[in-house]
């Protein structure tokens, strides 16, 4: 679970290509050695991170407003960095915390960090066990938020988002009128958010396109994932857990409704995930045929071929770090749900046993 982020001077992870240039440095070992007495440089502590960070979150949203309705909440922060900032905002703005996972292991001894239902149910049953209004997960580095609402329910990064965004172009209506997500996310941004004249703009899985488009075109209300991340520019281009948790409390204040009341008002569909291993080369010819069996519909093939019809949508593209073909989809009725999945793994069983 460890990693290396680097940092442009935008404040945004480098993107792709330079990643690869300092991926194939390193592989190639394209570099010296030092011998340790020859450095002249030493990391500083600089303690005052955390206050500054929080400070700035809290700063955007109405501090007021929140601290009325004495909210109380669950934080799941997966014993990782989350725990030193979360429960202070939402302290910061009034709100009674219950953390869950809150001490620092890097054992992860809680959960798994990837906040996804199956990883969330002891956090679930927190929610509800002690009447909270909402419960919030973090990933490792804490900069996605998936929500638990007052019904126990894990909620997808792209349910939420659509909820935010909805909330931040009535609420800013200076705010611009355009949205950027990945492909993976749902349509049913479309379904709420193109009514409200805000243009929905797909692009290829992972945070580092979405930030780096929003950070060239200066044109976004906001920026999201379904895995939970969002990106809120008047804050900064990138995921960001804590602000996502401060949004989403200032929305719930503002509406005067419970959380599952507002995600139940959203378009309902059954949602499909899962992968099948195989090469990128057969995962590339499962797209092909799936766009040839779908050619009737309307397909974004940016990454993969997403597939969109008025009862149903999928998505089938080759992983971006495994040797995987992941396979979303989502339609009104959980029988659809199955028959798409057939037709997709009987396509991609096909090209399995070619040569």
């Amino acid at each position: 679970y460890n990693g290396i982020k680097v940092i442009s001077p935008y404040g945004i992870e480098v993107p792709r290509e330079d990643e690869r240039k300092i991926e194939d440095i390193f592989f190639e070992q394209r570099f010296r050695r030092a011998n340790w007495s020859a450095l002249i440089h030493d990391v500083k502590p600089y303690p005052y991170v955390n206050d500054i960070y929080v400070k700035a979150v809290v700063d955007k949203v109405d501090k007021d407003l929140i601290r009325k309705k004495n909210f109380r909440i669950v934080i799941d922060p997966a014993n990782s960095v989350g725990a030193l900032t979360s429960p202070r905002i939402a302290r910061e703005l009034g709100v009674k915390v219950y953390t869950v996972n809150g001490h620092l292991d890097p054992m992860f001894p809680g959960r798994e960090p990837e906040p996804i239902p199956e990883h969330l149910t002891e956090t679930s049953k927190a929610v509800l066990s002690i009447n909270a209004d909402l419960g919030v997960a973090h990933d490792g580095d804490a900069d996605r938020a998936i929500f638990i609402d007052d019904k126990g329910r894990v909620q997808w990064g792209d349910r939420t988002a659509t909820l935010l965004a909805k909330y931040l172009a009535i609420k800013h209506p200076e705010f611009p009128k355009k949205i950027y997500t990945a492909v993976s996310s749902s349509t049913i941004i479309e379904d709420v958010l193109k009514p409200l004249g805000i243009e929905v703009v797909w692009l290829k899985v992972g945070s580092v396109d979405i930030s780096w488009t929003m950070e060239r075109n200066k044109d976004a209300l906001c920026g999201f994932e379904e895995n939970g991340g969002f990106m809120y520019p008047p804050h900064q281009l990138v995921r960001d857990g804590g602000m996502t948790l401060a949004l989403m409390l200032e929305l719930l204040a503002s509406e005067n409704k419970k959380l599952s009341e507002l995600y139940d008002e959203l378009p309902q569909y059954y949602l499909i995930k899962t992968k099948i291993p195989m090469s990128r080369d057969k995962a590339l010819k499962v797209v092909e045929k799936v766009k040839e069996h779908f050619k009737g519909y309307r397909q974004i093939t940016i990454d993969g071929v997403k597939v969109i019809s008025n009862d149903f949508w999928l998505l089938v593209r080759p992983s971006g770090t495994e040797p995987l073909l992941r396979i979303m989809l989502e339609a009104k009725t959980e029988e659809k749900a199955k028959e798409l999945l057939d037709t997709v793994r009987n396509i991609a069983e096909e090209v399995l046993k070619s040569n």
